[in-house]
C-alpha cells in the first residue's frame, strides 16, 4: 500500500476515527461529503485547513479499506 502520511489514528482524537493529520476533521466527513454529491472544491471550501492531497488520501484509505474486506454479500 502507498503510504498515506496524512491520515493519522490516535485514541484520544476523535474517538480513534481516522483523520486528517493536524486536524479534528474525520476521513468520514470528507467521503461522505463526497459520496452526498459534493466536488473536492467544496470540501475545500467548507474546510479551508485542508488541502486537495488530503481529500484524495481519505478516497485511498477509504478504497483500501474496501479492499481489505473479503466476503463480504451485496446488501440487498
Amino acid at each position: 500500500m502507498e503510504k498515506l502520511d496524512r491520515i493519522t489514528v490516535n485514541p484520544d482524537v476523535c474517538l480513534g476515527q481516522p483523520t486528517i493529520r493536524g486536524t479534528r476533521i474525520t476521513v468520514s466527513v470528507i467521503l461522505k461529503m463526497l459520496a452526498a454529491g459534493h466536488t473536492v472544491q467544496e470540501v475545500l471550501e467548507a474546510y479551508p485547513e485542508l488541502e486537495a492531497e488530503d481529500i484524495y488520501q481519505a478516497i485511498k484509505y477509504a478504497a483500501w479499506l474496501a479492499s481489505d474486506q473479503l466476503h463480504m454479500e451485496p446488501v440487498a
